[in-house]
């Protein structure tokens, strides 16, 4: 197929671009390089997209730029394409979010409105379920986001549904759950504590570091989004997910025991919006995906940090 990609100098994106390529199709990346880190970054993330045959990657700004350009010829979206981070989604700033978050996907569900597509995958957040929930949720589980980044992502779910029902656009809602591994943003937690550990400086930890996270490796999540493309189950809303949970406190030990070198940890307030608990059941993307994660923690952060000193 012909895959539209947003996002795709991101982490998330840029790793399935190279995973779809590899497979045999044609890729059309999206990224607008908004500056929430350093554009070098990811041009060194898309770099063997924009090297393939098949790949190529334009510089478009979804909420601005025509997309009538970039949709010819697709027969497939996979919409990446965020502002990310729940720190930063508070205040003036929220203006960012709904934007990049809101109405980007918006204008690329209008321009996906006569393209007779196979699939249209949406990546979405475990951050939608809010704080309410302790244990694994299911997708019937209602959601509460407890940040405005939550609320943004929800809102773009919701678009989803409303432009498969009124105008047949295949849409399909993967809820990805703290999402790692080589390429990871700069400023999420495993990759903040590696380079940390690398340089030998000491970490902030928001929190007393029992939080606890359902950490999947980004090939599984690649794999989860890859076979949602290809069955197009039309009108699902999966969670992707390692389907096991661990404290934070547990993440930082096993880069420790992973790198050789210890954290020192500098503990600070957890942060308004960070949730306590993501946890999910995965059932029934095994059901109708075949999901099934197969990296475990240590080997995740393992390859992570091969990747991290790699590009010291």
């Amino acid at each position: 197929m012909h895959i539209l990609v947003t996002g795709a100098a991101g982490f998330i994106g840029s790793t399935l671009a190279d995973r779809l390529l590899a497979d045999g199709h044609r890729v059309t990346g999206l990224d607008s390089f908004h500056p929430y880190y350093a554009r070098d970054v990811k041009e060194r993330n898309a770099a063997s997209l924009v090297a393939h045959p098949n790949g190529r990657l334009l510089e478009v700004d979804l909420t601005l730029d025509d997309l009538a350009p970039a949709m010819d010829g697709v027969e497939a979206v996979v919409h990446l394409a965020a502002q990310p981070g729940v720190r930063g989604s508070w205040g003036e700033s929220f203006r960012t979010y709904l934007d990049a978050n809101v109405l980007a996907t918006q204008r690329l569900l209008e321009a996906s409105r006569e393209a007779n597509l196979h699939a249209w995958v949406y990546g979405s957040s475990a951050s939608v379920y809010g704080d309410d929930a302790t244990t694994a949720v299911d997708e019937a589980v209602l959601p509460a986001p407890h940040s405005p980044y939550g609320v943004t992502k929800l809102a773009g779910e919701h678009l989803a549904h409303l432009y498969r029902r009124n105008h047949g656009v295949p849409t399909v809602s993967l809820r990805y759950f703290s999402v790692y591994g080589p390429r990871e943003r700069p400023d999420k937690a495993i990759q903040r504590f590696l380079e940390a550990s690398r340089a030998g400086r000491s970490i902030r930890l928001f929190g007393d570091g029992s939080q606890r996270r359902d950490f999947t490796f980004v090939d599984d999540v690649v794999a989860a989004t890859s076979a949602a493309l290809e069955r197009a189950p039309v009108g699902e809303t999966l969670n992707v997910a390692r389907g096991r949970t661990v404290r934070l406190s547990e993440v930082i030990e096993t880069i420790g025991l992973v790198t050789g070198r210890p954290l020192e940890v500098e503990q600070t307030a957890r942060e308004i919006g960070d949730v306590r608990v993501t946890s999910a059941v995965i059932d029934r993307a095994a059901r109708v995906l075949d999901y099934a994660p197969t990296t475990d923690l240590s080997d995740g952060i393992r390859r992570q940090w091969a990747h991290v000193q790699d590009h010291a």
